[in-house]
Formats: C-alpha cells, structure tokens, sequence
C-alpha cells in the first residue's frame, strides 16, 4: 500500500512560493518562507506532519483501547511539532502530543498508560527518529 503526496516550490528560498497536495485530493494548500518559518497564514510541512501524527496516533489509540475490550466514544489529539535551529540549519526536534478520550469505565491511569504505549507503536511515531511526549486525559 502506497501513499502519495506532492510538492511544488517556485523561485529561491526567501522569496518563493509552493503547492503542497495530497494523492487523494482531499487537501492542497500553499506554502512559502513566511509561511513556515514566520507564521504567517498557510499551511507548512511541519504542520502537515503534525496532523499525521495525531489522525494516527488517535486512530492506534483507539484501537489498542478496543482490542483490550473498552468502548471509545471519541479521542482527540493535538500534535505540537517542534521546529528549532539546530547548527546551521533547521530541524524537527520533537513532537509533543496532548490527547483526550472519552473511555467510559476507563480510569485515567489506564488512558495514560495506553497513551503512552501507543506513543511508540502507531505509524507516525515509528516513522519520526525525534523524542515525543505524549499528555493524556480523559473528559
């Protein structure tokens, strides 16, 4: 099984501009310096990262949760990816996660340990080689 998604840059770094799409069609947005480096409004691949890693870490959550015989109402997570400089360049220095699920029956103890297992076992999180953390609460 394959996934594809694409990226068009045009002109020099600073002053550039892109086009980031998935293979499915289901998100496009521009990108350029400003937008990645300095905040201003579009999207950035960081970003995109991050909301890879939390539509997968919600979803393995969820499952780990049902194998072990809970009923999941919902779990919501926020990827925060880090972005640093790093010697001379920039790097992905971290992820940090913050999840809440709606687990009934479930203590709170429970949802973090299975957050935390699930931390290092979904997809995403076997695919980055940054430290993660991972704040889980029920609600």
């Amino acid at each position: 099984m394959d996934r594809t998604a694409s990226a068009r840059w045009a002109g020099d770094l600073k002053s550039g501009n892109g086009n980031i799409k998935t293979g499915s069609g289901a998100f496009e947005g521009a990108y350029s310096f400003t937008t990645r480096f300095e905040g201003t409004k579009g999207t950035n691949p960081e970003e995109l990262l991050g909301a890879a890693h939390a539509g997968c870490f919600s979803m393995a959550l969820a499952h780990a949760l049902s194998l072990a015989g809970h009923k999941v109402t919902s779990v919501d997570t926020t990827a925060t990816v880090h972005l640093n400089k790093v010697g001379d360049g920039m790097s992905v220095t971290g992820v940090d996660l913050v999840t809440k699920g709606v687990v009934p029956g479930l203590s709170a103890e429970h949802f973090a340990k299975f957050a935390d297992d699930t931390k290092t076992g979904c997809i995403i999180s076997r695919a980055l080689a940054v430290p993660m953390t991972v704040k889980a609460t029920l609600g």
